[in-house]
């Protein structure tokens, strides 16, 4: 799976669930959260494909849903912190 919060491949055993205390090795983020699910749809009933679920204020936070299906992709495309900020802040007013 992909961490939503950073983009960190997170590899999962075959068979293994993602705990519901569970966290990002490289940010902390909360992994069993309905952001990182592939049910997750924001434009669909309560932002979940999943008709059965109950609902989830807090989409970011972990829960006790039992139909979570970590999605593979979830963060693939975010940006990856680089190393040295001052660059990359200098690179946004090259000329």
């Amino acid at each position: 799976m992909t961490c939503r919060h950073c983009g960190a491949e997170i590899p999962l055993p075959s068979g293994q669930r993602v705990g519901m205390r569970e966290s990002c090795p490289r940010c902390d983020a909360d992994l069993h959260t309905c952001r990182n699910c592939r049910h997750y749809d924001p434009g669909a009933h309560h932002e979940c494909r999943e008709n059965q679920a109950e609902w989830v204020r807090d989409k970011e936070r972990n829960n006790r849903c039992d139909y979570f299906d970590p999605a593979p992709e979830a963060g693939r495309g975010l940006r990856q912190p680089s190393g040295d900020a001052r660059a990359g802040f200098d690179d946004l007013f090259k000329r």
